[in-house]
């Protein structure tokens, strides 16, 4: 029987990684892991962690879980000192294998350098290919490796005069978190489209993709980095350095909708409460004559409260997760293949079965999944299926490093609502407007030409140049695509 890939979880936008960062605090690698922990929803194929003890440094790297890696004590006990930086990693396409597992590390003339990447550069392959003509010898096949290339071959003498160098010659969306002997780094793209935050813990401080990582060592949160901003913490306190001119920020809107932890605060904002906004948008732009809110957990359940308490139609848990499904599963026969679905679902009947149901999700990518949901939910007896997305429709592809399948595989890109809505068999199919959720976002519309937001997978308004785009129709670029 073959391990087969769930290709259920393919049909959904997947963030692709979270980092965290410790300096000056005690059992560096202990915390960098419950920080990892926190951050799991950002990336499950792999994780590590690099730590300094003031001498020398100390790496683990590791395919799977947070908690398959770092349970065993002897493995944190490998991992001394009081600085340390972490990554989880979510491969966009192809094999996950140990050379791509991040932090990287490389020794300089200046010491250890240790980086984890969350985002994408659109010009890492025409980087790696000037960079291998120059004959640097790339270890693996992810863009974040640029960056070390990028500050070995550097002529600046200071290890954040180099990075500020590399910086300035990529192009994408980016957060990062470097460990160098005398240093923790952190640093954000100039639209500051991927998170990166800073917290203080006792005397020591925590750089993280999310909040809700700082809850969970205890640390308290300072502020968000800065779009464009370089922050340098070292034994002299923390640094702030803005090498780049100042520009509109871009936060992409679907941390709000989807990626964010619900118990994260991004950018000043409670993403719980977000996306409760969201969903009572929803409801006052497509109220549907329905007897009950069910939500597609859980992505979808913050949103469905909001619609349910702004239509007044009684929330209630229809579909039921099983949280201890993997991303694979042994699928020996077709049968078997095809209800893949009801191994992470199960329809809750008593509450469906003679009801008119509106259901709530976060989004449709292929369709794929929603189609068997609603199916399921059919088979439970429910009397009608409306279904409402709290995003607008996914049309195009993003390369700022959240993995999305290519345009033509995208069901919006080629259908409207009502063909979408006979493809998935839905009685209605409604998606919030791109103003509407700029205004549960606290915005008056999203403004024309000066969005508050990254939103090109709705609008297709890319506001980083495509540098490394392969074609005109708009295909996604995987990082592990080897470069000849």
């Amino acid at each position: 029987m073959p391990l087969l890939h769930d290709d259920l979880d393919d049909d959904a936008l997947h963030e692709e990684c979270g980092v965290f960062g410790v300096w000056n605090g005690t059992d560096a690698a202990a915390l960098t892991a419950l920080g990892l922990h926190a951050l799991q929803h950002r990336g499950q194929e792999a994780t590590g962690i690099v730590s300094y003890d003031g001498q020398r440094f100390h790496s683990h790297r590791g395919l799977g879980l947070v908690g398959d890696n770092y349970s065993d004590a002897k493995v944190i006990a490998g991992l001394p000192g009081p600085h340390a930086v972490g990554h989880n990693r979510y491969a966009t396409t192809g094999e996950t294998v140990l050379r791509n597992v991040q932090p990287l590390y490389a020794d300089f003339e200046f010491g250890g350098l240790a980086v984890g990447h969350n985002g994408n550069l659109t010009n890492a392959h025409s980087l790696r290919r000037a960079l291998v003509r120059r004959g640097c010898l790339f270890q693996s096949t992810t863009d974040s490796e640029v960056f070390v290339h990028l500050i070995a071959i550097s002529l600046y003498s200071t290890v954040v005069d180099r990075l500020i160098d590399a910086l300035k010659q990529v192009v994408g969306a980016y957060s990062l978190v470097a460990l160098t002997n005398e240093a923790l780094l952190g640093a954000r793209d100039p639209l500051g489209v991927r998170p990166l935050i800073l917290g203080r813990l006792g005397a020591g401080w925590v750089l993280a993709s999310e909040t809700c990582a700082l809850d969970i060592v205890g640390a308290e949160f300072v502020r968000d980095v800065e779009p464009g901003e370089i922050v340098v913490i070292d034994a002299a306190g923390v640094h702030s350095i803005k090498p780049f001119g100042r520009t509109r920020a871009r936060f992409c809107v679907f941390e709000y909708i989807y990626f964010a932890r619900p118990d994260s605060v991004m950018e000043g904002k409670a993403v719980y409460a977000a996306r409760k906004k969201i969903g009572a948008e929803l409801a006052r732009e497509s109220r549907a004559r329905a007897d009950v809110v069910v939500p597609v957990p859980d992505s979808g359940v913050p949103a469905a409260m909001g619609y349910a308490q702004e239509s007044g139609i009684p929330f209630e848990l229809g579909i039921i997760r099983n949280h201890y499904v993997g991303r694979t599963f042994i699928e020996p026969t077709d049968q078997i293949r095809n209800l893949g679905v009801r191994l992470k679902h199960s329809a809750n009947r008593p509450v469906l079965e003679g009801r008119r149901v509106v259901l709530v999700d976060d989004s449709i990518v292929r369709g794929t999944t929603s189609r068997k949901i609603v199916e399921m939910v059919r088979a439970a007896g429910a009397a009608e299926v409306h279904l409402r997305i709290s995003s607008p429709p996914t049309t195009h592809s993003c390369f700022y490093g959240i993995d999305t399948p290519e345009r033509s595989q995208l069901l919006a890109a080629h259908h409207d609502e009502s063909e979408m809505a006979r493809l998935i068999g839905v009685d209605s199919l409604a998606f919030i407007s791109i103003d509407g959720l700029y205004r549960a976002l606290g915005e008056e519309g999203r403004n024309g030409a000066a969005p508050r937001f990254c939103d090109a997978c709705f609008t297709g308004d890319y506001p980083i140049p495509l540098s490394d785009q392969l074609d005109n129709d708009s295909r996604q670029l995987s990082l592990l695509t080897e470069t000849r």
